[in-house]
Formats: structure tokens, C-alpha cells, sequence
């Protein structure tokens, strides 16, 4: 769901409560998306700013986010004219979903001037517009030729063209009245078909309009409504025609919403496009199994040429030049078999070449047996790298890519090869502590299972995984902790492995003395020694309570 104007109008509201700021630094975070380090009376903000087409936003964000080694020109051309200045105001357009920061700054010789930054969120159509004080364009994030739009031309040096205002009434005006023969969305400023929904189930259950809106001017959360296998709804009030909700400071709950689903563009962008390798290494195993698995069939009905041999010999064939098949009775059943012939060999020529093709094939049974194995595992471990992709973080992606590197199924593209290696980083274990205050530690992705459970975890703790499926490697700090701590890392191991969408989901639980490596496996693979179970049904709510990223 995209950003209605009231919700940008309470976004605007909020930020500017925060101006003036200066501008200290500007990053890019992906193609779409740009960073800007503020300072302010209250002190250092970050305000994040997003043209992508479903995620279009804007917010003060306290998350950290990674940045590309070298920045794209645009914002290249952010930094020469922003940084140093100064954010005095920011103004939406009434309640149309685009908005205007005014920025002071110094030019080159030193005079003080005005220049704009525009930010337009309307879906696909969402952009980023840097404007100088005589509305020329500087330049844009999205750049739009005539060829596009012959009406809204944006390149460097046109005229900046503001969007069109609606000509629809202010939902906050105190004398604002509903027609009832229109849609909300077409009467009034603002109204996404959301809000238009929700204002319409308030009406009809004995609310006023005046009530509803005097609701929307008050709140400062957002309240986002989500159901498994559809995208959340969110608003600045609950939706009540939707359900339950769940309610969070405004800029966080944009956080919650979108910093995991944008992610995945983000390393996509900046580590290389590891789900398109890993999907194609994937899907090119399995379609490579099936065609083992037939082979291995075939080879073990190998027998038969053998037989086809013997009655060659035995019934001394010799003249079949020409000929594809002969059938010769078996001395053992005294059943007719049809022997298959190669028109180029005679009798011998044809028996010699029956028990070639029996040895091939017997000696073929180990070697796809070999195969097999191989198919099977590479199947297991790169759906286990989907797995972890998906829930990835940008450094947990990119100890996954150096992992594959590792392992060779992908070349080291690093540049400079005469700069001295910089010291290679450990993987990053993240640790929790438990509502009981035990530390308990978890890996999210096979090198930092690795570390965890070969490097960091001792003998005498407990070590945890979700039961067949794919996922995170936990270690509880104690040696015999107590039921609510091994309920949260069981919990843990659940929610960060394939299960995380089931019920009562199967954790095995050892300690660490009991586990062996496997010869020759993948990284994240161990051998259980005994161990227990617990059942347990993966609550996110629980873990975010405990601070746990999710």
C-alpha cells in the first residue's frame, strides 16, 4: 500500500518539528533511496528519503544502513549542493502526496541562496527533484525525457513543472460535509481508498466525519493490520473495518514496515544479485536430479546385457550385419529373448559390445550413486542459502557471497590486487539476553553458525536448531538454564529457520560436547550425538520484546 497526503501530512508535521537542520552528510542507500545525516536542536536525526515504486517514503529513521562503495551521480550532485546547508521548512503541497524542503546554503563565492528539494511519492511515479531558486531542474533521481512525458519533462536545466493541485475540498475544514452520492476519494483532499473504507465503516456504525478527522489531526502512531500471505494496511488510525492492529510510534512502524522488504533490493544492489545465483543453481540441481535418478535406474537393470551376451556366445550368432534384432531362445527358461543388434557388427562384434555397455553400467551404479549424493546436498544446501537470503540482513548477505566465494561456486571480484589484504572479519554472531537476563547467541547464516557453535559456543552449554528445516544455530550461555530460557531460544531457532511460519515446530537441544563435525560438509552442518525436543509455536511478538531484529 502506498503513502496517502494525510499520511504524508502527518510525516511533514512531524519533521518539521525538528527544523531547522543542517546538513552533514548525504549517502546513497540503493538506486531509489538516499540518507540524509542531519543535525538539529535536538541533535543528530537521519532522514530518509525512498523514490521506490511500492516502498515510496519518507521518515526520521534510527536504523543503520549500508551504502555502496561509490555513490551514483545524483547523489554525487546532492552532496556539491546540500551539504553544509541548511533544512529551514518543509511544505506539502496541500494534501497532495509531494512536498518541498527549502534549503539555505552558501554558493561557491560565498552569497547565501535558496534551493528546493522536491520529493513527489506517487507510487511508480515517485521521484526525487533537486530545483534552484529560479525552478530550474539541477537534476533528478529519475530522470524523464519528452519522449515520456511531453507535458512534465524532467532533465537538468527545464523548468520545474509542480504537479497539478486536485480540486477536491479539505477533509479538515470545519465546515466539511459528505456527499453521500460520491465516493470520499473524489470529494476530498487526500483519501486513499484505505482511508476512504475506514471513514465509510465509521460512518455507518454512528461516527461523524468531523470526529473521524479531529481523530486523524491528534494521532501521532501508525497502526499497521497484518494477515499471513497478504500485504500489511497501515494507517495513522486503527482500521477497524480491517481488524486487530497493531500500533507504533510513526516513524518506527514505517521502519517496521518497509526496512526488511526494501532490503532485499538493497543487497540485491549492493552484494550482487545473490538470489538470482543462488535461485539458478537451485533450480539447475534439481532439474539435474531426476535425470541422475533415471540414469541410476537404467543402470541398475545392467544385467540384462549381460545376458544378451552370453546367449550370443552361447548360441554362437555370427552373421548379424544388417540386422537390429535376433531372438534366441534362453538356455535357462527356454523362454525366447529378443536380443537389440548394431547393424555394423557381427556376432562377436555385437556380444563384446553387450558386455561393454553391462560393465559401463555396472561400474556407472557407484558413480551416480556419488552423484546422487552430491544433487541432493547441493539441492539441501542452497535452499538453506535461499532460506538465510530472505531473512538476511546486508552483512549477514555479504558473509553468504563471501561463503560462496569460499567455496568457489563464485570468483572474488575485488579490484587492486597490489593493496595489502585487509585482516578477514569474523562472522558476526548476534546475541539476545532472555527475559530471565541469560545471554543466548544465534548465527544467521552457516559461517556464522560456524563460529558460533565451533569457535565461541563451550562444551557444557546448550545448543539448539529447529528439526528438519533449515535455520539458525542457537547457543544458550548455561549449562542447565531454566524452562522460560529454553523456551525464548527455542523460540529463537524457530522463528529464524524455514518453520518460522508453522506451528508447533520440532527444536532439537544438546549440548555442545555432543555434536561432530561432518567430514567434508558444507559449513553449518553437524553431526547430532543424543538429544531432546521441544515444541513450540514461533511468537515474533515475543522476540521483539527482548529487542531481537526481526
Amino acid at each position: 500500500m502506498a503513502l496517502d497526503g494525510i499520511l504524508l501530512n502527518k510525516i511533514t508535521e512531524n519533521m518539521q518539528a525538528v527544523l531547522p537542520a543542517r546538513i552533514q552528510k548525504i549517502y546513497e542507500i540503493s538506486n531509489t533511496e538516499v540518507l540524509l545525516q542531519v543535525h538539529c536542536a535536538s541533535g543528530k536525526k537521519q532522514i530518509l528519503i525512498s523514490a521506490h515504486s511500492v516502498y515510496n517514503r519518507m521518515l526520521i529513521t534510527e536504523r543503520s544502513y549500508p551504502t555502496p562503495d561509490t555513490p551514483d551521480n545524483f547523489t554525487m550532485v546532492l552532496r556539491k549542493y546540500l551539504e553544509g546547508g541548511t533544512i529551514q521548512s518543509i511544505e506539502q503541497a496541500g494534501l497532495d502526496r509531494w512536498c518541498t524542503f527549502t534549503i539555505r546554503r552558501r554558493n561557491n563565492i560565498g552569497d547565501p541562496e535558496t534551493i528546493y528539494l522536491v520529493v513527489e511519492l506517487m507510487g511508480k511515479y515517485a521521484n526525487v527533484i533537486l530545483v534552484s531558486k529560479e525552478h530550474k531542474i539541477i537534476d533528478a533521481m529519475k530522470r524523464i525525457p519528452p519522449f515520456e512525458n511531453s507535458t512534465r519533462m524532467i532533465l537538468p536545466q527545464a523548468d520545474f513543472i509542480p504537479m497539478p493541485p486536485q480540486d477536491k475540498k479539505d477533509p479538515f475544514a470545519p465546515d466539511a460535509a459528505v456527499d453521500p452520492d460520491q465516493p470520499l476519494v473524489r470529494q476530498f483532499a487526500g483519501f486513499s481508498p484505505l482511508l476512504a473504507r475506514e471513514a465509510q465503516y465509521r460512518l455507518s456504525h454512528g461516527e461523524s466525519f468531523h470526529t473521524f478527522m479531529q481523530e486523524i489531526k491528534a494521532s501521532t502512531l501508525l497502526y499497521i493490520h497484518e494477515e499471513e500471505n497478504q500485504e500489511p494496511v497501515f494507517h495513522c488510525v486503527p482500521l477497524k473495518h480491517a481488524g486487530r492492529c497493531r500500533s507504533y510510534p510513526l516513524f518506527e512502524g514505517f521502519d517496521l514496515l518497509y526496512y526488511h522488504r526494501e532490503e532485499k533490493d538493497r543487497i540485491r544492489q549492493i552484494t550482487g544479485d545473490l538470489y538470482h545465483f543462488v535461485n539458478r543453481e537451485l533450480k539447475h540441481q534439481k532439474t539435474k536430479l531426476p535425470r541422475l535418478l533415471k540414469e541410476y535406474d537404467n543402470a541398475l537393470d545392467c544385467e540384462k546385457w549381460k545376458k544378451y551376451g552370453d546367449l550370443l556366445f552361447t548360441w554362437s550368432v555370427k552373421e548379424t550385419k544388417g540386422r537390429k534384432e535376433i531372438e534366441l531362445e534362453d538356455y535357462e527358461t527356454g523362454r525366447m529373448i529378443t536380443v537389440p543388434l548394431d547393424e555394423k557388427l557381427d556376432g562377436p562384434g555385437n556380444a563384446r559390445k553387450c558386455y561393454s555397455r553391462y560393465n559401463k553400467l555396472k561400474k556407472g551404479q557407484v558413480y551416480l550413486q556419488e552423484q546422487i549424493a552430491i544433487s541432493k546436498n547441493e539441492i539441501s544446501y542452497f535452499e538453506g542459502l535461499l532460506e538465510q537470503l530472505d531473512q538476511a540482513d546486508f552483512e549477514t548477505a555479504g558473509e553468504i557471497q563471501q561463503e560462496l566465494i569460499r567455496l568457489g561456486y563464485l570468483k572474488n571480484k575485488q579490484k587492486g590486487g597490489r593493496k595489502k589484504k585487509k585482516k578477514e572479519e569474523k562472522p558476526h554472531v548476534t546475541t539476545v539476553i532472555s527475559p530471565a537476563g541469560t545471554e543466548i547467541s544465534y548465527g544467521r547464516n552457516n559461517l556464522q553458525n560456524d563460529m558460533l557453535t565451533w569457535h565461541i559456543a563451550r562444551k557444557n552449554e546448550v545448543w539448539m536448531h529447529a528439526k528438519d528445516y533449515h535455520g539458525a544455530h542457537v547457543v544458550i550461555h548455561a549449562e542447565h538454564p531454566d524452562e522460560a530460557t529454553m523456551r525464548f531460544a527455542a523460540n529463537l531457532a524457530a522463528w529464524f529457520s524455514q518453520g518460522r511460519h508453522s506451528s508447533s515446530v520440532p527444536v532439537v537441544y544438546c549440548h555442545v560436547k555432543t555434536l561432530k563435525k561432518i567430514p567434508g560438509a558444507k559449513p553449518g552442518m553437524v553431526q547430532l550425538g543424543p538429544y531432546k525436543m521441544i515444541y513450540i509455536d514461533p511468537d515474533q511478538d515475543e522476540l521483539l520484546k527482548q529487542g531481537v531484529q526481526i
